[in-house]
């Protein structure tokens, strides 16, 4: 489950996906407004991404109960699922995810963001040297030819007018989200440094997450020591750490 503006998720999550496909099924759905999927203009509140997530995976046939391996702002998405339909989620596995408490002082500044998808649907990005250059370009295990497809994906899915509406419900989603507690079940969250986006200094970001983990009756945590986009870093210790972690829950 990606986080909130990742163009290319499929892509994005290739280096770890690859390493558990052997062994389990892999889903990564692309919500409205990312990688392959429409731009639309419509709600982005709680229920309408989680619905039209459950409605996409089912058209797929595939099925609950479900792992949820959730990136950023998805975790609002993953842990509202556990809330809302329990017998469908087994285990959270949290890939540097948000927690409600993280917005509570984030800042947003969606004017910069229109300015930036007016800019994006005119071509200047494609002006830029490097721009589409993303950590799992750099960092993964992608081919050349997926490098390629990243970027192609990139200038049409910046700031998509979907994506500036998700922002626009953030916080009373993560409001939603709070209210409703912590979801008791198997959960493991792998936590960043902080760099590369969060807008957090590193001992917020990673005391928000623990004393958020501390509330899940027996959940854990594993600290790791590179930027937010875990799984484009640390794709091997990830891989490895998530398999015993689903061993043992058995």
């Amino acid at each position: 489950m990606s986080g909130g503006g990742t163009c290319s998720p499929i892509l994005d999550f290739k280096s770890l996906y690859s390493l558990l496909s052997d062994e389990y099924r892999i889903a990564v759905v692309e919500k409205f407004g990312y990688g392959f999927s429409d731009v639309v203009d419509k709600s982005r509140d709680i229920d309408s991404v989680l619905e039209d997530t459950r409605a996409a995976l089912n058209a797929a046939g595939l099925y609950a109960p479900y792992v949820l391996c959730p990136h950023s702002m998805s975790g609002l998405e993953a842990l509202y699922w556990a809330q809302k339909y329990p017998e469908e989620v087994t285990a959270i596995i949290g890939l540097d995810m948000a927690v409600p408490q993280y917005y509570d002082n984030m800042k947003i500044n969606i004017p910069f963001m229109k300015i930036t998808s007016l800019a994006a649907s005119i071509g200047i990005p494609r002006l830029i040297p490097g721009i589409s250059e993303s950590e799992a370009i750099l960092h993964g295990t992608l081919s050349d030819r997926e490098k390629e497809i990243y970027k192609a994906v990139f200038y049409s899915r910046t700031a998509t007018k979907t994506m500036i509406n998700e922002m626009e419900s953030v916080k009373e989603n993560a409001e939603t989200v709070d209210g409703m507690g912590v979801p008791q079940l198997p959960m493991l969250l792998f936590v960043s440094n902080a760099s590369g986006g969060t807008g957090f200094d590193e001992e917020t970001w990673r005391k928000t997450a623990i004393d958020y983990i501390s509330q899940v009756n027996g959940g854990k945590y594993i600290e790791l020591d590179c930027p937010h986009y875990v799984h484009d870093y640390e794709y091997e210790k990830i891989s490895e750490e998530t398999v015993k972690f689903l061993t043992d829950i058995k």
